[in-house]
């Protein structure tokens, strides 16, 4: 009787145990690529939420390479291995739509965050307006040229939403400033590498002719004052300006070398990991990042609304310090 006691007590522990395995959410991260630090620190936020580090959700971030194809094969993986939600970042506003689809074919909701995709399907999203951030960022730099003298233009990759978004606000932007004419415009593709050679080649094309540096990411204006200063100019002298808020920008913002503004990776990875969790669980869910205090033009709503705007937050004299002091 005691071993069939003993016997019985261990399969009721496996049973249970069994349930809780069963009960754990297992929820996919796709972004377009992990190479920058910008979605480096949107991954590390995912892993730090308190869902994933109490064990209740099963999280895996995927590298997407900056390859569309590479997203939708991490899709059909999803897809076959029964994931309860995915979270989306495309590198392409349309071919994302493809990956997209699959997942809704599939009953697998998915939350898009950062990058935009063109989809009915999304079941919700949460990102900046880039077209503000591509707005603010022309500006500081045409502010200070005096709306006067020659510009050049460092985009994302073609085709991603962030680029498309923020050169129509790079562009509003320069509508209001005639006067200044862009002698360059090509993409870098979020690379330092990239910009810096691009930025070498513009010097020597056009010298002492440059005066602004519109990138549209801070990686972008970093490569291009690191040509600056090879060629041995100083980078005070232009007005250079990104976006994103990554470590060495705010080391630069802080030596007077470019301005930036902070996209919030940790407000958008985490709100959009909470939306998957309760969306997965169909409803039965209440946000576990504290994100949703610290924003509070950005409120929960049950869960309820498709699109969640997080706001742009300029690095300044006044915060820098203390933006930096969040980085490890």
């Amino acid at each position: 009787m005691r071993k069939l006691m003993i016997a019985l007590a261990s399969a009721t522990a496996l049973l249970a145990s069994s349930a809780v395995a069963q009960e754990k959410i297992k929820i996919g991260a796709a972004p377009y690529g992990l190479n920058a630090e910008f979605m480096q620190i949107w991954a590390a936020a995912m892993q730090e939420h308190p869902a994933v580090k109490s064990g209740e959700v099963e999280l895996t971030v995927f590298d997407g390479r900056y390859d569309a194809l590479v997203q939708q094969d991490q899709f059909k993986t999803m897809v076959t291995q029964k994931y309860n939600a995915i979270i989306f970042a495309p590198i392409d506003v349309d071919a994302g739509a493809a990956a997209v689809q699959s997942a809704a074919d599939a009953g697998i909701p998915v939350i898009g965050s950062n990058t935009r995709v063109n989809s009915d399907l999304l079941t919700s999203y949460v990102g900046s307006d880039d077209t503000i951030s591509g707005y603010m960022e022309a500006k500081t730099v045409l502010d200070k040229l005096g709306c006067k003298g020659n510009v050049v233009i460092l985009e994302g990759p073609v085709g991603q939403s962030a680029q498309i978004s923020r050169l129509e606000g790079n562009k509003k932007a320069l509508a209001e400033c005639p006067d200044v004419k862009v002698l360059e415009d090509q993409t870098a593709n979020w690379s330092r590498a990239e910009a810096q050679t691009l930025m070498e080649n513009w010097l020597t094309a056009h010298p002492k002719q440059i005066n602004g540096v519109i990138g549209q990411n801070d990686e972008m204006a970093l490569g291009a004052i690191e040509a600056i200063k090879a060629a041995g100019i100083d980078e005070k002298s232009f007005a250079i300006a990104g976006i994103d808020g990554i470590t060495d920008a705010l080391r630069a913002v802080k030596a007077g070398e470019m301005t930036s503004i902070l996209q919030d990776a940790r407000a958008q990875a985490q709100g959009a990991l909470d939306l998957a969790i309760f969306h997965a669980k169909n409803g039965n869910y209440k946000p576990q990042s504290d994100i949703w205090a610290t924003y509070k033009d950005m409120p929960w709503n049950d869960g309820k609304d498709k699109n969640y705007n997080v706001p742009w937050t300029p690095v300044t004299a006044d915060n820098v310090d203390k933006l930096l002091a969040t980085r490890k």
